[in-house]
């Protein structure tokens, strides 16, 4: 009976052995960049930064290259490295800090450098000369987000000495937007003048680069002004909306489904308190399932979660674990061991989409999507 009931449970199971894991709709990506790309009328440096939104560094970076993508935007050095390891030649920047010990690297491997102030930049120059290499760099401007970036004033003084520096070459110029995805806001306004004036004096000194953009998703809707010589698209690539003010065109589609499955259920008698602390306890005969997923794979430790088994919502009752949760199972009586269930994506006419599961988190799908664990398997679909 154990053996047949064994291979029962497996028989319902993700085909590779999974008991949660992430899908991925490669199609979906695909479709979203050729979306990005019609309507900016521009080329789309695809952002896959934070392992591409969650949605897998390498796979979706082989993706949109595929595709046709002329540049890969990544926060830091170690992304960059992973991309180049797997093969990848896509034009590539990071726009973040990199440490000068990476500059002699960055430059064999084609990887493109932000400099923002004049001390790392001279060490980038250092670095780079010493080794008979040429660093290629883009000058990030500070026009309002007040994080990274020179002062538009000081734009062409800088460029300026970069050109004379050897072992460096400027290939770009760029700012980025604040409050783009406020379409009624005037500060992405302000900023898009800020940054044309400094565009006006590179041009007149004759040090203008050969790139240059601004634009992030919420600018690619709602200011077109600013498209330059490509977009920065992020969170329109995976399907997911820039803000609650900004929404996708019903042409995109998301990336990304998170599931799992049923592997217990209890038969419980009233007055038994589940999990730990006890933080829910039966008010009757309740049936209560346990799914293998926990705020160790980014599904947060808050009261009143809610997933879709059977088409219909049922609540995660008591204290998420670390690995596990347990859901409260009596609206679906004919759920059984290896029922999949679903945090993110569709089951029957319902959808929790990961801006359900924001709302209800009180933050952004951007940090939704970041903070799925990297132990989650994804799952590629053809597209």
């Amino acid at each position: 009976m154990y053996d047949c009931w064994l291979a029962f449970i497996l028989s319902r199971m993700h085909p590779e052995g999974y008991s949660t894991w992430l899908e991925i709709d490669l199609g979906a990506i695909g479709n979203n960049y050729r979306e990005l790309a019609r309507i900016s009328k521009r080329p789309v440096m695809a952002i896959i930064k934070a392992n591409a939104y969650g949605h897998g560094l390498v796979k979706i970076a082989q993706t949109v290259s595929e595709l046709g993508a002329p540049w890969l935007g990544v926060a830091r050095y170690e992304e960059a490295a992973s991309v180049r390891k797997n093969g990848i030649t896509t034009d590539l920047l990071i726009m973040g800090y990199t440490s000068p010990v990476h500059a002699p690297t960055a430059a064999k491997e084609r990887i493109s450098l932000t400099v923002f102030d004049q001390e790392t930049a001279a060490e980038y120059a250092d670095r780079t000369a010493a080794h008979g290499l040429v660093a290629r760099v883009q000058v990030k401007i500070n026009t309002g987000m007040n994080r990274l970036g020179i002062n538009p004033e000081d734009a062409i003084e800088f460029v300026r000495w970069l050109t004379r520096c050897p072992g460096i070459e400027v290939e770009g110029v760029f700012t980025h937007f604040a409050r783009a995805d406020e379409p009624d806001h005037p500060a992405t306004e302000e900023q898009i003048r800020l940054f044309n004036d400094a565009l006006e004096g590179l041009k007149a000194a004759g040090l203008l680069p050969g790139w240059v953009h601004a634009s992030n998703s919420g600018a690619v809707f709602n200011f077109s002004q600013a498209g330059f010589d490509l977009v920065r698209c992020g969170i329109s690539l995976y399907g997911l909306h820039p803000s609650p003010e900004t929404s996708l065109p019903g042409s995109f589609r998301p990336g990304m489904a998170w599931k799992t499955m049923v592997t217990s259920i209890m038969n419980l008698k009233p007055g038994s308190g589940v999990g730990y602390n006890h933080r829910y306890v039966t008010r009757s005969q309740e049936r209560i399932g346990t799914i293998p997923v926990g705020y160790a794979d980014g599904f947060r430790r808050i009261q009143g979660n809610q997933v879709l088994v059977e088409g219909k919502l049922v609540p995660v009752v008591g204290t998420i674990c670390m690995d596990q949760c347990m859901i409260q199972l009596d609206s679906v009586p004919n759920v059984r061991l290896g029922d999949e269930v679903v945090l993110i994506g569709s089951q029957g006419d319902l959808v929790r989409s990961m801006e359900d599961l924001a709302s209800f988190w009180g933050t952004n799908n951007y940090e939704v999507a970041c903070g799925i664990a990297d132990r989650l398997p994804r799952v590629y679909l053809p597209g």
